[in-house]
């Protein structure tokens, strides 16, 4: 198997919400184990302590709730980006991720000739999508 690099998205209670919902945009299959399948009883058995969402053509995107005497502190400091040449595919993603959420940029033609966009899901995370042209 070859060496993989994944993101990794950390939630302050809605990690199982957010990936329901990114499995909803991306499919695939997505597997959560709870803080309470590994024997965490009370307000936290229920969060995810990691979840893994196997979509089509080996997107892959992991997930987890806070673990329970940690802080989540929220910044942009990470972004995903969706890059490839399905335009109705991508086009689809960026919509559909931006629902609910905010369009920093909207998918249009740049400089460097692709269409690109750029918006924040209403989990907070960046996406950035790139439709590479046929040039």
């Amino acid at each position: 198997m070859p060496t993989q690099l994944n993101p990794y998205l950390h939630f302050d209670g809605t990690a199982r919400e957010a990936m329901t919902f990114y499995q909803s945009v991306f499919g695939g299959q997505l597997d959560v184990m709870t803080f309470g399948d590994m024997g965490m009883e009370g307000d936290t058995a229920d969060q995810v302590m990691h979840s893994n969402l196997a979509g089509p053509g080996g997107l892959a995107i992991m997930g987890s709730d806070t673990p329970p005497g940690m802080t989540l502190t929220r910044g942009d400091t990470v972004a995903l980006s969706l890059s490839g040449d399905d335009d109705a595919e991508l086009r689809g993603w960026f919509g559909a991720l931006a629902e609910g959420g905010e369009v920093h940029v909207p998918l249009e033609k740049q400089m460097w000739g692709d269409v690109f966009g750029q918006c924040a899901d209403r989990f907070g995370t960046i996406w950035l999508v790139n439709i590479i042209q046929p040039g």
